[in-house]
């Protein structure tokens, strides 16, 4: 697709962002609602390809902001307008990357929901397109800009848990089985063509559909890249790292139910960097325990001692003794009552000041960021399907003779929904 045309976009903090939300169902519906509460932002446009959702969002978001967004079922057709300024996206995840990249090529700044990619080849593809039309581009991963979050890793940069080896994210969500369903008519009201968009076509399936399509490979990546990218990031930003794992291993299976998820829902993943540091993902879907009272959140491994990140507190122990050492807390607080949902309005409103500004380096979440944690979920995967360790090449993100997990790093497209080779 060629790029449209930019939209007319001034620096003045004073100026309306118009903001358009893509996929407005589940994680959308906080998209929308969040935005519509902030100053000085317009929630002007919503899109979604399932019609019958969109009455009752437009009439809740005027009932916050006093104006009513005009409704869409084609992002084309948003990314035409030229008063949009910024389009966020929470759509499935074969959308995230070619509605990134049309975006950019419009000149609309994104914000995106996580994984920001479907597969590792469309990651760095959308690091181009928010580079090559400088545009910002910010990722749904609402612990960077949690004050919480960032002081644990002030405390683990400053070297005060010594050296850390190792980090263990936990991702505990139990789920229900989604049974077994035969194919069916598209319901009234859904534009099934543009909801499989770049994924091979099949006969519509209710089980397939609204947030069920993250059990199922052509559109989603499971647990591990659902969830898992919160906690890989936060492991990440705790080692510093900017490159990817060099050798992954993941063990798993879908256990306990009969029905037609494909994705896993038990599954251990071990990643280890060039230097020996190491990054190991658990996730359980059915009943557990926690794991030193986490269920989601992580525990950070270091040569003095260990910390607990998890809810709203991070601790620290030291020593054969656990001693407890530094700790803090934020119960109470309405926003960290869940991790993963931690300073939600913060993190749009930082999107909102970068956009402002159009100023990359006021982003905590830039898509190069979301770009690296996403890829330690998509490594997972590819070890996990192929049933062996796979070795990495950072540098040049590939495999070197390894055709089967590098024909995972990327898909072929279903016309004319092609991520491009050059953005």
């Amino acid at each position: 697709m060629a790029p449209l045309l930019k939209t007319s976009f001034t620096n003045s903090p004073n100026e309306t962002i118009q903001v358009a939300v893509m996929g407005i169902r589940s994680r959308g519906t906080a998209h929308a609602l969040t935005l519509a509460k902030l100053p000085n932002v317009n929630v002007a446009a919503l899109c979604d390809v399932d019609e019958r959702l969109l009455p009752k969002l437009a009439d809740d978001v005027e009932k916050i902001s006093g104006k009513k967004p005009r409704t869409e079922t084609d992002i084309r057709k948003v990314l035409e307008n030229k008063e949009i300024d910024a389009i966020s996206i929470a759509a499935p995840n074969h959308w995230h990357a070619l509605a990134t990249i049309w975006a950019c090529q419009a000149g609309k700044h994104v914000y995106v929901e996580k994984p920001v990619s479907y597969n590792i080849f469309e990651g760095r593809k959308m690091v181009e397109a928010s580079r090559k039309y400088d545009r910002i581009v910010q990722t749904g991963t609402q612990n960077r800009t949690s004050p919480l979050v960032q002081s644990a890793m002030e405390f683990l940069h400053a070297g005060k848990l010594g050296k850390i080896y190792m980090v263990k994210c936990v991702v505990f969500r139990p789920r229900e089985s989604l049974g077994r369903k035969a194919n069916s008519a598209v319901p009234p009201g859904v534009n099934y063509d543009l909801w499989v968009g770049p994924a091979p076509w099949r006969p519509f399936n209710e089980n397939r559909f609204h947030y069920n399509w993250h059990w199922f490979w052509d559109t989603g990546n499971g647990e591990t890249g659902n969830n898992g990218p919160h906690y890989t990031d936060v492991a990440r930003w705790a080692l510093q790292k900017y490159e990817h794992p060099k050798r992954i291993q993941s063990m798993g299976g879908y256990d306990v139910f009969d029905c037609d998820q494909e994705t896993p829902n038990t599954q251990m993943s071990m990643m280890e960097y060039a230097d020996g540091s190491r990054v190991q993902m658990e996730v359980r879907g059915l009943y557990t325990n926690a794991e030193d009272g986490i269920r989601m959140g992580l525990l950070f491994y270091g040569s003095e001692g260990w910390m607990h990140l998890g809810g709203s507190e991070w601790k620290t122990y030291f020593g054969r003794k656990n001693e407890p050492g530094e700790q803090r807390s934020d119960k109470g607080d309405e926003h960290t009552t869940d991790m993963k949902l931690t300073e939600d309005g913060a993190h749009f409103w930082n999107f909102i000041e970068a956009v402002r500004a159009n100023k990359r380096e006021l982003q905590t979440a830039d898509i190069l960021e979301g770009h690296l944690s996403a890829a330690m979920c998509h490594l997972s995967n590819i070890a996990y399907r192929t049933g062996r360790q796979v070795v990495f090449d950072s540098a040049n993100e590939c495999f070197h003779s390894d055709s089967e997990a590098s024909s995972l790093l990327r898909r072929e497209y279903r016309l004319p929904f092609v991520v491009p080779e050059k953005v």
